[in-house]
């Protein structure tokens, strides 16, 4: 099954906060609707970019993009 990363940008000089803290948010998502993702986390890509991310099995992928209204999406690869 393939695995879809969705993606939340945050750009600025607090931008690694600004993701850290929604990071939270989408584990609290992820308990609220019990849901079998174990996959969260944050990049830094520089100083003023980040993201927070989380990895969904395509198939489950439209109701949590439709909820949660990711920035972008990408194919996860392990």
């Amino acid at each position: 099954m393939r695995k879809l990363k969705l993606i939340w940008d945050f750009r600025g000089p607090h931008a690694s906060k600004t993701a850290e803290h929604h990071e939270i948010h989408l584990k609290e998502y992820i308990t609220l609707e019990k849901l079998e993702i174990t996959i969260t986390g944050i990049e830094n890509m520089n100083d003023m970019h980040s993201i927070a991310f989380l990895v969904v099995n395509e198939d489950a992928m439209k109701p949590i993009r439709d909820a949660l209204k990711p920035h972008r999406g990408q194919v996860y690869e392990d």
